[in-house]
């Protein structure tokens, strides 16, 4: 065996083991017209900066890894763990990554241990996720960790950084789901969808700011697909200008405005436009006043990544 030979099996001897892998596009059942995410099947053994630098490689607003649940959530019900990074950091909670990854473990043989229910560890702690009707999975809103009024320095930041008169701003709120939404409710979806935000102004605003915008559709002139309003969330702590198509989001709005019967109890929210997509979320606020929030997932990329 030559000296060049011997290095090279060396070398195949010590390369990272291959991972089952998915990009699953989600809130939509087209390829390409939803938000993705990159969901390593099996993360054990991955250290935090592996599974950070993964994330900034791919560059996706949330890039996953699925791990056995703690001791401490295997008692309480948990099928698996997961942990959810933007290329900016780790978040405790996000929505499509938890019906992406979802998606992509029942696609690769994960069974509930609960009939009809995936139970997902996360930050937040305990999420459920179902299927609804259409066969869409759906998880259920986490409660709120914040719920208040933005401070006028705040809102006035944000107003002026979205560059909106401030009497469009009909309502407002700090909604904490884990990622921690400002959220304004605008004048009308034609206002959502025509915004060209100032992001150095929203970065400037708040250190840590996420901003979701929420307009209505009139009810008897509902948007494309019936849609009842239209969503964008700017995320620029997390490293994501606009985000294509979000989940927690359309939770903290869905459990805002159908509490007060804004937005009817079942709905459907229309993302992504702005960006060439066409999400479209499906929020029910059911019987016992929980709030669910599904879509359809489909994989796009699967094969294996060496970590």
């Amino acid at each position: 065996m030559t000296a060049r030979h011997a290095e090279a099996g060396t070398a195949s001897m010590t390369r990272p083991p291959a991972r089952p892998f998915a990009q699953v596009d989600v809130f939509t059942h087209v390829p390409t017209q939803g938000n993705p995410v990159a969901v390593v099947l099996d993360g054990d053994g991955l250290t935090d900066a592996q599974m950070a630098a993964f994330a900034r490689w791919t560059n996706l607003s949330e890039t996953t890894f699925v791990l056995p649940p703690t001791d401490q959530g295997a008692a309480d019900g948990a099928d698996y763990r997961l942990r959810i990074f933007t290329p900016a950091g780790e978040l405790p909670f996000a929505g499509h990554p938890t019906l992406g990854s979802c998606h992509a473990w029942l696609q690769a043989g994960g069974s509930p241990r609960a009939d009809g229910v995936v139970v997902q560890e996360c930050g937040v702690g305990l999420v459920s996720i179902r299927r609804d009707p259409q066969a869409r999975l759906a998880f259920a809103a986490p409660d709120l960790l914040a719920d208040a009024p933005l401070a006028p320095a705040e809102l006035d930041a944000v107003v002026t950084a979205l560059g909106v008169p401030a009497d469009a701003v009909l309502d407002h709120r700090l909604l904490d789901n884990g990622p921690g939404w400002r959220v304004l409710l605008l004048d009308s979806a034609e206002r959502v969808a025509g915004l060209s935000p100032d992001f150095t102004a929203l970065r400037a605003a708040h250190p840590d700011l996420s901003v979701g915008v929420v307009g209505l559709y009139p009810q008897d002139a509902p948007g494309p697909d019936g849609v009842a309003v239209e969503v964008r969330g700017f995320a620029l702590s997390m490293g994501i200008p606009e985000d294509p198509v979000t989940g927690s989001l359309n939770a903290v709005v869905g459990q805002w405005l159908t509490s007060d019967g804004r937005l009817p109890r079942r709905y459907v929210a229309a993302q992504g436009a702005a960006l060439g997509r066409a999400g479209r979320v499906h929020v029910v606020r059911d019987a016992e006043d929980a709030v669910w929030v599904g879509g359809d997932s489909v994989t796009v990329v699967a094969g294996t990544v060496r970590l």
